[in-house]
């Protein structure tokens, strides 16, 4: 039976220790170590989700603060894409927190299991998991199902539990969204997954599974892409051996899309700009230019585009539907996306809509390259500060009508885009800091 979930066919994992991002074999022996984790995120997430390991946290190499030489660092991935985080995550404290930090999921694995579970008691850390559930809801939560010999693999993979994988399976996915499975014997060795374990758990859950540990060919991703299952990717990144390109493009469904799979294109603010036919040698130029392209069907060509009007739609991420047959671009437009002139095909606006992000951005600008005349351009510190306590209380004391706080408002904001700006604080950042505190309560 195969089951289908929103999901992104390929995980690549950035795992850190001691500072680094590194690459281990076994989970024990270091093969690879570089510092370019800021670039391999912005890398990754074009093509899917990210997972930060902290590995010293799992092997518990932490302070009296329960930091490691790697928290830092991993702080600052959490907001840099679509990342899930795992490594020593022990109490609901510490996954509230990394979830308010920017986390879309934790992955729990220790904490989760009895390290010597008795009859008639739950393999699971039951008190645990179910306060975890009620703190940060089942869907943000990931249990690790890893295995050596068939067993569950617990405490950085060092050790053992007597519950085999399928029955811990079973269990824990009554408290989590997804399960990752990762076959140790085959971690960091290069010589494929045990697919037979693999089928073995897909076919005893109907949660979402990740297979991690060994997958070593877009033969295998394409395989267990097939069975139902994703996969999470390490030394076959690293080295070479799978491109994420091959994995992205040969992971849709061509069958059932008769070689064009549908693209929508939409703005980083979330507005839908346009929807267009891609195939295989689409996605090939898409991935290598950074710019969207598409299939003429009419024309039975390639095209870029933007490549006559010059308004270009940069690509900053892919993700895929659930069936595997639609994907979604979120792109940067430079200038009207629409034939007609218009910011999007779906209306008839020749500008983009207001937003603060919009008025932050001409702001950018005005300071950038000032224009003769320009008010933005003359604001110093001092004055753009006196500014923010003047509209601010022109909108509190003097605006008596709903036109009046109209009016102030926006001058408020305008004001305060200015500030920001000139502290070095973006939208994004306070939508993180809204975003953060929501999540904390």
């Amino acid at each position: 039976m195969l089951f289908r979930y929103t999901r992104t066919m390929v995980i690549s994992s950035i795992d850190l220790k001691d500072g680094h991002v590194v690459q281990l074999k076994n989970g024990k022996d270091l093969v690879l170590q570089r510092d370019d984790a800021d670039s391999l995120i912005s890398e990754f997430n074009t093509y899917g989700e990210v997972a930060v390991i902290d590995l010293d946290a799992a092997l518990r190499n932490t302070d009296e603060k329960g930091n490691t030489k790697n928290t830092e660092l991993l702080k600052s991935l959490l907001r840099k894409g679509n990342v899930r985080v795992g490594g020593g995550i022990r109490d609901v404290k510490k996954a509230r927190e990394l979830i308010s930090l920017g986390a879309e999921k934790v992955i729990i694995g220790s904490a989760a299991w009895n390290s010597n579970p008795k009859d008639g008691k739950s393999v699971l850390n039951v008190p645990f998991l179910e306060e975890l559930v009620n703190a940060i809801g089942k869907q943000r939560i990931i249990i690790s199902v890893d295995a050596i010999n068939g067993k569950i693999a617990v405490r950085g993979w060092t050790e053992t539990i007597n519950v085999s994988l399928v029955d811990g399976a079973r269990e824990a996915e009554k408290y989590a969204s997804e399960l990752l499975f990762t076959c140790v014997e085959k971690e960091g060795c290069m010589q494929g997954t045990d697919m037979v374990q693999v089928k073995a758990l897909r076919d005893a859950v109907k949660c979402r599974v990740v297979a991690a540990g060994g997958v070593n060919s877009l033969e295998q991703i394409v395989e267990l892409e097939k069975m139902g299952c994703d996969v999470q990717l390490g030394m076959a990144l690293y080295t070479g051996a799978v491109s994420l390109k091959d994995a992205f493009i040969g992971c849709l469904d061509w069958k059932k899309t008769d070689g064009m799979v549908p693209v929508i294109a939409q703005s980083v603010n979330g507005e839908v700009l346009m929807m267009g036919y891609a195939n295989k040698d689409a996605f090939e130029k898409t991935f290598e230019t950074k710019k969207l392209t598409f299939f003429s069907r009419t024309r039975n060509t390639l095209w870029t585009k933007g490549e006559t009007s010059g308004h270009f739609l940069e690509v900053k991420k892919l993700r895929v539907d659930c069936d595997r047959d639609t994907v979604l671009a979120t792109v940067v437009p430079n200038g009207g996306t629409c034939h007609t002139g218009s910011w999007t095909c779906f209306g008839s606006d020749p500008d983009e809509r207001s937003s603060l992000e919009r008025l932050y951005g001409t702001i950018s600008e005005r300071f950038a390259n000032p224009k003769p005349g320009s008010y933005t351009a003359t604001l110093n510190d001092k004055r753009v500060r006196e500014k923010v306590m003047e509209e601010a209380e022109e909108l509190t004391d003097d605006a008596e009508t709903k036109e009046d706080v109209i009016w102030e408002a926006a001058d408020l904001l305008y004001f305060v885009s200015v500030l920001m700006y000139k502290e070095g604080v973006t939208w994004q950042d306070v939508y993180n800091e809204l975003d953060k505190r929501h999540k904390a309560k």
